[in-house]
């Protein structure tokens, strides 16, 4: 005999089941679009009036009287904020994406613990899906010695419908005074100096100078949320002497901007097409996940039609997520037609974050170029103006040049039509990469 349902049993079941594909549109739905066309070009990247744009629409003002250090790969990275955490005195807030077990982690851990335990007010933010992998006894360790740690978006009942949406910021201020930016994460891939597969190529960059207090800024942002604390006052928030050169409008200025979906969301799409707009002469762009939107792409294409040199590097085969290898690659042909120059790293994952304007701006942090990054995480970037700190990145550049391979239009056209089919169907899930 056929058992039937209860009609009330249908009806929960029928509850439940739209509850769940609402909140499943909730968190896969693209972003919403603010930008509804390309900006214009009004002015170069030379131009005061481009300074005064940047600050006025992204938010903070450009401070002068900053000093900024490129670090290369997880040798050069991780001591100099190791060496800085522990010598902390006042205060340490860190904010990441990843955060993994493993030797690199666990010296993070101890480090942090130790200031705790000394008296220092020790604050960590990190993201729950990007900590995933951290073994639990880690943390334990670091709250039992005082140690302040929450976590960005743990399921909750109450607010499942954030879940799509990551702190995707790698911050660390160590007593208001100096600060750290980039695209490193604390996990063991991240060690070495990028020298096989199992190792990635990285940057981040070491900041001192009043800018550093937008960094700390940045970071009380997201603390706020997932606290309800505000933390201020002279440990936080010291008196900050120039570091860099003052007076000079090429040298030394810095701002530090934020974007997140629950506000100011399109900051970091807007500063990327601003500076691709206003660039005269170069653009070299340093991108793990390179997957544009039509007007991004059809900025980059204008630069180079009004003779601006672009080139972009992007992971080759090594890579953590073929599906965006795919969705980006299905969409070059319009890029090479128009004259960008593409090129696929060699050695290792490719995990640079780096954009160079004109041999003046630079801007680095966690931001990818994608969807994802412009309109579903919380990102980071500071904006760097300085001309001799801008050189230094395009030789940067060019040394990661040398062990990229150049793809051209003929060989993206010339591709296995099993490649182009698979690139299509990634190309289809390119809002949420």
């Amino acid at each position: 005999m056929k058992k039937t349902r209860h009609p009330i049993t249908i009806v929960l079941w029928t509850a439940l089941l739209t509850v769940a594909a609402t909140l499943l549109v909730l968190n896969f739905i693209p972003g919403e679009k603010k930008i509804g066309q390309q900006v214009t070009r009004e002015y170069g990247l030379h131009d005061a009036q481009l300074v005064r744009t940047m600050g006025g629409l992204l938010g903070p003002p450009i401070l002068q009287g900053n000093r900024f250090e490129a670090l290369r790969n997880g040798d050069e990275i991780f001591p100099p904020m190791l060496d800085a955490i522990r010598g902390a005195k006042q205060s340490i807030t860190f904010e990441t994406y990843i955060y993994w077990s493993g030797d690199i982690g666990k010296a993070f851990a101890d480090a942090l613990a130790d200031r705790a335990r000394n008296g220092v007010k020790v604050h960590v933010l990190l993201d729950w899906v990007g900590s995933a992998k951290m073994d639990d006894k880690m943390l334990e360790g670091m709250t039992a010695s005082g140690v302040e740690v929450h976590k960005f978006h743990k399921p909750s009942w109450y607010d499942i419908a954030r879940l799509n949406n990551r702190t995707h910021r790698k911050l660390l201020v160590v007593d208001g005074m100096v600060g750290f930016t980039g695209g490193v994460g604390i996990a063991p891939q991240w060690t070495g100096h990028g020298q096989d597969a199992d190792h990635r190529r990285d940057s981040h960059f070491k900041v001192e100078g009043p800018v550093v207090a937008q960094m700390q800024a940045v970071f009380m942002d997201n603390w706020i949320k997932v606290s309800g604390q505000v933390l201020h006052g002279e440990r936080y928030f010291p008196a900050i002497p120039p570091r860099g050169p003052i007076g000079q409008s090429d040298a030394g200025g810095a701002q530090m901007f934020s974007s997140s979906p629950s506000g100011g969301s399109e900051s970091m799409h807007l500063m990327y097409l601003l500076a691709i707009t206003a660039a005269d002469h170069s653009i070299d762009l340093s991108s793990a996940y390179f997957v544009p939107d039509d007007l991004t792409r059809d900025a980059l294409i204008a630069a180079v039609k009004r003779g601006v040199r672009v080139r972009v590097i992007t992971p080759g085969p090594i890579i953590d997520a073929e599906t965006v290898r795919g969705a980006s690659r299905a969409g070059w042909g319009p890029l090479l037609e128009a004259g960008v120059q593409m090129y696929e790293y060699q050695p290792t994952m490719f995990h640079c974050k780096v954009l160079v304007a004109d041999d003046l701006l630079v801007s680095v942090g966690s931001t990818n170029f994608d969807n994802r990054s412009f309109r579903l995480n919380d990102e980071a970037n500071l904006n760097i103006y300085d001309t001799v700190f801008a050189k230094q990145q395009v030789a940067a550049f060019e040394d990661d040049l040398k062990v990229s391979n150049a793809v051209t239009l003929a060989q993206w056209q010339n591709r296995p039509l099993r490649e182009k089919a698979m690139e299509h169907l990634a190309s289809l899930l390119s809002s949420q990469l």
